[in-house]
This record gives C-alpha cells, structure tokens and sequence, in this order.
C-alpha cells in the first residue's frame, strides 16, 4: 500500500538531495519544508565530515526560495565521535548525529504533519544507517529514492530533467 506523506527534504545543495526532492514529489509526496545543518563558524563553508556535505552551504536559502518552501536550520556543533559503520545513540549523544537529530525533532515541532524524510545518499551506509537511526527515533520514514542507483545513470537523468547544476567541489 502506497501513503502520500507530507516531507522535509534534507538540503545540502548539492545534486543528490535536489534529486531527490523531485523524486519524493514524482512519487506523489508533499513538500513541506526544507532543512540544513552548516558549519558554525562564520565565514568557514566546508566541514570534513562523512556525515554533512556542507561545500555550497551559503546557497540553501536561495534553494529554499526557489523552491518555495521554508528553511529550518541549525549549526553542527558536535564532533564525530563515532566513526563506526553503526551507530548506537546511548553511547554518543555527544555525535554529530545528534546535531540531526535536534533539528528533524525541530521540524517535528514547527511542522507535525511531517512523516517522511528526504535524503539523497547513494552509497554510503555510513550515512544511511544514521539518517535511519534518527528518523527510527523519531517515527519518520526515509524518503531515499537514490539509494543504490548507478551514479552515472543519476547523472544522466539529472541533465536529461533539465536541470541546471554548477560544480562547488570536486
């Protein structure tokens, strides 16, 4: 049984999770708002996390705009303390997770009628487990339509769709 499902599109400007915004709503869920974590330091644009792509962070609310919706964000103050493939909250509260965890539990907040999750990782499980973690903690289903996609196949439907990509990083 398929429910469309009210969403929170986790936004780190980058192609993956654009991509997987326009997925979410091709699958009939409802944008409701967008949300970021950045770097605390003003004037600093790029984190080394394996957690939080944060290269082109001062374009998110420019995104937002474009999209229409609001922007919910939040500083990462939090450290990776835990580099394992799993993640294990009772043991980590002071993880860089939790800095995830505060702001989906914010939107929660804001917006109630949120029951999914838009993320757009495609190989790491890294990530996947912690974005599943959290979202497990909270109720929220994870929106991950890009997950184990051939990335030059991404590619190619991203240019095919039209969309306009500049790179930031490489």
């Amino acid at each position: 049984m398929f429910f469309v499902m009210d969403f929170v599109a986790l936004l780190s400007g980058g192609k993956d999770s654009c991509s997987n915004i326009y997925l979410s709503i091709q699958h009939g869920h409802r944008l409701a708002c967008v949300a970021n974590l950045h770097p605390t330091e003003e004037g600093e644009h790029e984190l080394n996390s394996f957690m939080y792509q944060s290269a082109g962070s001062t374009l998110i609310p420019a995104i937002a705009d474009c999209l229409g919706v609001p922007l919910l964000r939040k500083p990462i103050k939090r450290l990776a303390n835990d580099q394992t493939l799993e993640y294990a909250v009772s043991e980590n509260t002071e993880d860089e997770v939790e800095d995830l965890y505060d702001l989906l539990a914010q939107v929660q907040q804001e917006y109630p009628r949120i029951r999914a999750v838009s993320v757009g990782a495609i190989v790491s499980n890294y990530q996947r487990h912690r974005v599943e973690a959290v979202c497990q903690r909270l109720g929220l289903v994870v929106l991950a339509y890009l997950w184990q996609r051939d990335r030059m196949e991404l590619i190619r439907e991203i240019v095919d769709r039209g969309f306009e990509c500049i790179l930031v990083k490489v």
